[in-house]
């Protein structure tokens, strides 16, 4: 069953559709019954209950419906109720933690997410009537991405088995009962139930790439599991199913191109999957009309909807970086009354700007500040990213357990260096830049992963994490970029300035691209010329613009005499001499002097 799609060559001008729903359907709701081969006995099979209706009633033009978000607050990803109508993120959570992937039940009571704030990710539920969090796993196993069942008694999930991450089934009516579903060497993740609650859409690579893959329950043999997508050479992520069960979305992408939202109809089981627009983490509307999405650009990220015609409405919401995003029919008023010691809280940003303005320069110019223990060529930085550099460079140290920012490859660099050809305009002259040791990656310490965007190549770095017991950083779920295999000898790999790895790492990463974000350093797209020169790839160059372009960062520096050039004057010569032409100048002969003819002369007469 394959299914090939193509993405459009020309992106979409991005806008943001939030449409209004009209009734809501309610299908009728089975309770998963587990197969026996994967379940430890009868009494764990999940029992048949109804599912609560719909308090409110979604009305033409009503835009009231609330998001939930896993936003970056203050260096920390955590939950926000947001309305476009309103505006203004409400924060549910706070602390020094993250909370990621957040999941309304069905009736917009309770919240299932994953947060690390007992140091290792576990799963916890949040009640929205009273603010209560209660925590439904307790485990050192990084346990993420949780859904509901469809009658709320079941909470699918993520949890590491060994190195592989499998899918497990808990009750929340019996704590402490669980169910584990699947059972490879692969890696599956992602799992979302399907409204009916008689199968079950999760992401596997046990194909050989991350597809999406369907588990029917009351199947008993291996037969259960079925791939649905079969999308050759594409990343296939995020399954989502629309209200009324009969259609799945999800996020595909390939290689060079940007991830593109495609829907299946479930009704029409042979048919290609269609394409709605670009994001890379769908959520249906109450009414299965709209598909929400995030839309990662090369530094931003964006909430963005699509009708099922892929037609855009109102503008995007820059919403910082999202870590998790479900939609639901509940009215935004009582948030505020539920929460307001949240609301009302005032953080300590993560880090104070300082600067000092150099009066006795003229044209009150900004100054460099130098790094203390730092090992670099030239161990300084602006002095409006300083306090920035050390303060990401402590979460640096607490996430990962070592000093990755100690050493590294160059900072502020004078205009008397010459970098490599083609960086004449890097932000390295700047001071407002640094590069990482890309003998980090040489060591093992260090992955990219490649993500194509706004028609350029950008990196994302991951750095090992020195504790593997679960307390530091997470697993990763794709393959790196190998930018070493362009010396394999491989005329592919050279071509195409490296390959992906053959497997998925083991262990547990931090993203520093994230980190380094958190605290306002960007990442430059790589050069034109990346694939035949590795210094052009920038893979490990950070970059704080503040807002500025190359140009006027310069001035902050120095004088605007620096982009003067003088005209060169060539002295003055002597004529030259013009060249004989010809194949090949031999010198003339002289021709000999003529002598004149003897003429005769006239004697007078006497």
């Amino acid at each position: 069953m394959n299914r090939p799609f193509r993405f459009p060559a020309v992106l979409l001008v991005i806008g943001l559709l939030l449409s209004a729903c009209s009734n809501a359907l309610e299908p009728t709701v089975n309770s998963p019954s587990i197969p026996s081969s994967v379940t430890p006995s009868p009494s764990s099979q999940p029992t048949s209950t109804s599912t609560p209706t719909q308090t409110t009633t979604p009305q033409p033009g009503d835009l009231t419906q609330t998001f939930l978000l896993s936003m970056e607050d203050n260096g920390y990803n955590h939950l926000f109720a947001y309305s476009p109508t309103r505006g203004e993120p409400v924060r549910l959570t706070n602390g020094l933690w993250d909370d990621v992937s957040p999941v309304f039940n069905s009736d917009g009571s309770r919240v299932v997410f994953a947060s690390n704030r007992n140091a290792y990710w576990d799963i916890y539920i949040l009640n929205l009537v009273d603010g209560q969090v209660s925590r439904v796993t307790d485990t050192p196993d990084f346990d993420g991405n949780p859904s509901w069942s469809p009658d709320d008694q079941w909470i699918i999930y993520e949890t590491m088995v060994g190195d592989q991450i499998e899918i497990g089934i808990l009750s929340t009516s019996n704590p402490g009962q669980t169910i584990r579903l699947t059972d490879h060497p692969a890696l599956d993740q992602s799992p979302v139930w399907s409204p009916q609650g008689r199968e079950v859409a999760f992401v596997s690579n046990r194909s050989g790439e991350n597809e999406i893959w369907l588990v029917k329950l009351d199947t008993p043999d291996e037969s259960r599991f079925i791939n649905l997508s079969q999308s050759p050479l594409s990343d296939d992520t995020r399954p989502a199913w629309s209200p009324d069960g009969s259609k799945l979305a999800w996020a595909g992408h390939r290689s060079g191109e940007p991830e593109m939202i495609l829907t299946w109809d479930g009704t029409q089981p042979d048919s290609a999957p269609r394409q709605v627009g670009l994001g890379d983490w769908p959520i249906w509307s109450a009414t299965g009309t709209e598909i929400a999405t995030r839309l990662t650009r090369a530094n931003h990220q964006y909430l963005v909807a699509y009708s099922q015609d892929g037609t855009l409405a109102l503008p995007p919401a820059p919403l910082g970086d999202l870590r998790g995003l479900d939609w639901h029919l509940e009215r935004f008023t009582n948030f505020r009354n539920v929460f307001y010691k949240q609301t009302e809280l005032t953080l300590t940003p993560a880090w104070q700007l300082q600067t000092e303005i150099l009066t006795d320069v003229p044209g009150q110019r900004a100054g460099i500040v130098k790094l203390q223990d730092v090992d670099a060529p030239q161990p300084f930085l602006h002095d409006a990213t300083n306090e920035s550099f050390i303060a990401l460079r402590q979460r640096v140290i607490l996430d990962t357990g070592w000093d990755a920012l100690a050493s590294l490859e160059d900072a502020y660099t004078p205009l008397s260096t010459t970098l490599d050809p083609g960086r004449g305009r890097d932000w390295l002259f700047t001071g407002r830049a640094f590069t990482i040791n890309p003998l980090t990656m040489n060591a093992g310490w260090m992955v990219v992963m490649r993500e194509d965007l706004d028609g350029s190549t950008y990196w994302r770095v991951f750095l090992r994490a020195v504790a593997q017991d679960g307390s530091q950083g997470e697993p990763l779920r794709q393959l790196p970029w190998d930018l070493s295999a362009r010396y394999s000898l491989d005329p592919a790999a050279y071509d195409q300035g490296g390959a992906y790895a053959t497997s998925i790492p083991t262990g547990f990463w931090v993203d520093l691209t994230a980190l380094a974000h958190k605290y306002s350093w960007e990442r430059p797209a790589a050069m034109d010329n990346w694939r035949s020169y590795f210094k052009g790839t920038q893979f490990n160059e950070f970059i704080m613009t503040g807002g500025q372009d190359w140009h006027s960062a310069m001035l902050e520096l120095y004088p605007a005499d620096i982009f003067i050039t003088p005209t060169v004057v060539i002295p003055p010569t002597r004529t030259a001499t013009a060249t004989p032409k010809g194949y090949r100048y031999k010198t003339p002969t002289p021709t000999p002097t003529m002598t004149p003819t003897m003429r005769p002369t006239f004697t007078p007469s006497p």
